[in-house]
């Protein structure tokens, strides 16, 4: 497994729609692989696949937060809520593109999820909590989206800025 370099917003790729994956291939493998050991290393809850580059319709999940408890990571390709519960829940959010930034975005407090999973076959499942806020936060990033854009659009600039500061100075160092 490889660590793949996080897109630090902004970056025309993170605004992107991605493309689904047409099949499961030993890339597509090794990707999910190098996704999850660069979200658990960042340390996140969530990566899809544009936030390293990659223009495709996958992410990987694991909303388990306890340090000593078993990992419950999720590999999803191709997406697609296919219900949403009227029931809103409140979140501070984050992003790895958008580092050491939060704020509250508010979202269904359920969602079933179907996907096409690196075993080939089809899944479907009922997400709450924090699961639900993920899942949803990952398949924006999918359709181009990020968390900033249900912000207002000062809070959306003050952060932007903020980024465009953190590049430069990473570039400089």
């Amino acid at each position: 497994m490889t660590l793949r370099n996080i897109l630090i917003h902004p970056d025309p790729r993170l605004k992107k729609h991605c493309e689904p994956v047409a099949r499961i291939t030993p890339e597509i493998e090794t990707l999910a692989a190098d996704m999850l050991a660069t979200m658990y290393d960042a340390p996140g809850v969530g990566l899809a696949a544009p936030q390293v580059g990659e223009l495709l319709r996958l992410f990987v999940m694991d909303c388990e937060k306890d340090p000593e408890a078993e990992h419950h990571p999720i590999v999803m390709l191709n997406p697609v809520i296919t219900w949403s519960s009227e029931g809103l829940n409140t979140y501070e959010e984050g992003c790895l593109s958008i580092p050491d930034q939060y704020a509250d975005v508010t979202r269904p407090a359920e969602v079933r999820v179907s996907w096409l999973g690196l075993d080939g076959k089809a899944h479907e499942r009922e997400f709450d909590g924090l699961w639900a806020t993920c899942a949803q936060h990952e398949i924006d990033h999918l359709d181009g989206k990020l968390f900033i854009d249900y912000l207002s659009p000062l809070k959306r600039q003050m952060i932007t800025r903020k980024m465009v500061k953190l590049k430069r100075e990473r570039a400089q160092a």
